[in-house]
């Protein structure tokens, strides 16, 4: 996707002062410590058909989103030149995310390989006592730990939130156009390295030999979106059963043997390429030059062509229990598709792009699915409509995904942040898009009734706000009751393993026991104040909502007898935790 690059400098180092740190820093800091991480190693996940399940046999569900800048010449993950790390984080297993994927470039991996990690230009760190924010990016003299150090620190302060995490190698080269490059190697580094497809893969066992024991990243996404056209030949991935360099399915399975070596537990995460053959007409071949009628070429988003699984799957030398199929989509306001040219719905959808493309991948039960990208901008119109089509498809058919973006500055598609403001004395207030958080909210795995984030962590929920359960309190106390959102609502049959589909008032009968009663703030008469009944509230203000089936009088949750922004203001307070109650 496109980005938009931040020109920020590098923040000062710390400054030798005396005195404490603020109270409000000093509490925080000794809540996290105080919070037990999970490093019993055992949350590596598998494939069994079209879904992944854990050690233990449970059915799990990847459900979360990107976040860019390792990939991007500033070596770091963007926003932390204005944010703390933990509030970060905090919020984002908060909102019921259970994993970042975060893109990389397969330069920055050369450099940590190599011992000389590069130095990151983009982050806000400081050890001084009354301006602390990111302090364990700090060296001891006040100077900024390098890349790999910050990585290392990211990924750790995951583990502490109940996240997992996962890298895409994004371009091969630290570019913030980087993904504009179609294919994983013939790229030279800052240094003048060429990357090559052995230094591709050589970096990536690195990385994977590196975290074999730590069970937080849980897999590895060889390339983000390999592309080109048919016509260009050479120049652009393609999907066959040859041996060429440019044959994206040969080189995945070269490195996803390589990987599962180092670590057989890794996930690998195999996208699709751009174009492949129709067979329009006999004799066509790659590289030939393409037709106005009957094209040799069938186009599909960058990433999200994956037809050669059909004819030629990426089968490891260890088989296929770790491989996981991982196309892009998006909507018409990224690029006005063919399929968009209609008044589309899921059905026409399926017949036009996603079956062929990729569904059939999960319905066929050859493969788990993950949607790497997917979001845009909310338009009010065909783009909101695709996103919530495709939202509920996952939702329906057990699709694993992770939306793009958390980062506000992706140029196609903006982000679920809106803003962000530190204070030595609060840290920092992380704004989220509520209207596009509550779509992508439903998509978020999270029990059916009470409505609780489930953690890919079978120890650790996620977050601090005890909106969360992990995986095994999931298991032992709700899946076998109130089920989860799991294609479409599914209970787990403790005695048999397998899930059943929720019938009608099915989870009131086995899980409730208590008379329903009215809920401040609760505008969509669910029973929970939620961000459904915030974006509700400021449709209302604005003049796009008079839904007669909604209680906006329970808007009201200042109690002045008018709805108004003060009680906006409110529901964004109590719904980001920074008040108890409405």
């Amino acid at each position: 996707m496109k980005i938009w690059k931040a020109m920020l400098p590098l923040a000062a180092a710390a400054i030798v002062t005396t005195g404490a740190l603020s109270s409000s820093v000093s509490t925080f800091q000794t809540t996290l410590t105080a919070t037990a991480v999970d490093d019993n190693n055992d949350d590596w996940l598998h494939a069994e058909g079209s879904r992944l399940y854990d050690s233990e046999g449970h059915e799990v569900w990847l459900t979360g989103a990107n976040w860019f800048g390792f990939n991007c010449s500033e070596n770091c993950a963007h926003y932390l030149w204005s944010a703390d790390i933990d509030d970060m984080l905090e919020s984002i297993a908060n909102h019921g995310i259970n994993v970042i994927r975060f893109p990389i470039s397969t330069e920055l991996l050369i450099s940590w390989m190599n011992g000389t990690p590069n130095p990151v230009s983009s982050v806000s760190a400081n050890n001084d006592p009354y301006y602390a924010i990111n302090v364990d990016f700090c060296n001891a003299d006040g100077s900024i730990k390098n890349s790999m150090e910050i990585f290392d620190i990211i990924i750790q302060k995951c583990k502490e939130y109940g996240l997992k995490a996962f890298i895409d190698i994004h371009s091969p080269h630290a570019d913030n156009s980087g993904h504009n490059y179609n294919l994983w190697y013939g790229k030279e580094t800052a240094d003048g390295t060429m990357v090559t497809t052995d230094l591709w893969i050589e970096s990536l066992v690195w990385l994977a030999d590196k975290y074999k024991n730590d069970d937080t990243l849980l897999a590895y996404d060889l390339k983000n979106e390999p592309h080109g056209k048919g016509q260009e030949g050479s120049a652009a991935a393609k999907w066959d059963d040859s041996t060429d360099e440019n044959n994206w399915a040969y080189a995945a399975t070269r490195c996803a043997n390589a990987i599962l070596e180092v670590n057989p537990n890794a996930l690998i995460l195999v996208e699709g390429v751009e174009q492949s053959m129709s067979g329009a007409m006999a004799g066509d071949y790659w590289g030939m030059p393409d037709r106005r009628d009957n094209s040799p070429y069938i186009p599909a988003w960058w990433g999200g062509n994956l037809r050669g699984v059909k004819d030629n799957p990426i089968v490891p030398d260890s088989g296929t229990s770790q491989i996981v199929y991982s196309p892009h989509d998006y909507g018409p306001s990224v690029y006005a598709q063919t399929w968009f040219d209609k008044d589309f719905t899921t059905q026409t959808l399926l017949d036009d792009y996603w079956y062929d493309t990729w569904a059939y991948i999960n319905d066929q039960d050859i493969a788990p699915l993950l949607i790497g990208e997917w979001g845009g901008h909310m338009d009010g119109g065909d783009n909101e409509k695709w996103m919530t089509l495709l939202r509920d498809y996952m939702i329906d058919n057990h699709i694993n995904h992770t939306f793009w973006c958390l980062n506000t500055n992706s140029g196609d598609t903006g982000g679920l942040w809106t803003g962000f403001q530190y204070s030595p004395d609060t840290g920092t207030e992380i704004s989220w898009d509520a209207e596009k958080y509550a779509l992508f909210e439903e998509s978020l795995w999270q029990t059916l009734e009470t409505g609780k984030y489930i953690s890919l962590d079978h120890q650790r929920a996620l977050g601090t706000e005890g909106n969360s359960v992990s995986l095994t309190e999931f298991y032992d106390s709700y899946a076998s009751t109130e089920g989860s959102n799991l294609d479409g609502g599914t209970i787990w049959d403790g005695d048999s393993g397998s899930t059943k589909p929720v019938e009608t008032g099915e989870t009131q009968a086995t899980t409730s026991t208590t008379t329903s009663v009215d809920v401040t703030g609760d505008i969509t008469g669910d029973g929970a104040v939620t961000n459904a009944d915030l974006v509700q509230l400021l449709k209302y203000l604005i003049g796009e909502n008079t839904d007669s089936g909604l209680d906006f009088s329970a808007g009201d949750v200042d109690g002045d007898g008018t709805i108004t922004g003060f009680d906006l203001t409110r529901y964004r307070q109590y719904l980001m935790g920074q008040i108890d109650s409405l």
